[in-house]
């Protein structure tokens, strides 16, 4: 596979550019529907409904202000692999880029994999939110962990 030049980013092989690509695709979509959370429980029915599924206690949504700061730093998250993957153009130092990019990776990894337990076994959350977590939320998140540690590594590399 050849390098492809993204002005003002860096190079990137094909795999790390289609990595990144799903990678910040999937983490800005997260954003987004944290952002439609702000103002509604959507797709639950109910903010009660909400709550067993997606946070696993309480009996609403969480507040605006933590919804938003969420879907701001998953954007932001979805800039950095987007960046260095170069499928996005590259704004600020780079060696900026790249640590916030191994703070993501890093982030996702440790959700990912510490998610079943402090979520799970020694959290206080919904039966529902536990089965989903163990499922859906943890394997996504090290999904995403990963990918965005393969964006790293090739950005560390200078490709």
């Amino acid at each position: 596979m050849g390098a492809v030049k993204v002005t003002g980013a860096v190079q990137a092989t094909g795999a790390v550019r289609a990595t990144g690509t799903a990678v910040a695709g999937v983490l800005a979509a997260t954003g987004a529907l944290h952002a439609v959370w702000a103002v509604t429980p959507w797709p639950a029915r109910s903010p009660q409904e909400f709550a067993d599924t997606v946070v696993g206690r309480g009996d609403g949504v969480p507040p605006v202000a933590a919804c938003l700061a969420v879907a701001g730093l998953l954007g932001t998250a979805a800039y950095l692999v987007g960046a260095e993957a170069g499928v996005l153009p590259a704004v600020g130092p780079r060696r900026v880029r790249r640590a916030g990019l191994r703070t993501v990776a890093g982030v996702l990894l440790a959700r990912g994999a510490a998610g079943p337990l402090l979520f799970g076994e020694l959290g206080e959350r919904t039966q529902r939110y536990k089965r989903l977590n163990t499922r859906y939320y943890s394997p996504l998140c090290l999904a995403l962990g990963a990918g965005a540690a393969v964006v790293a590594a090739a950005s560390g590399r200078d490709l």
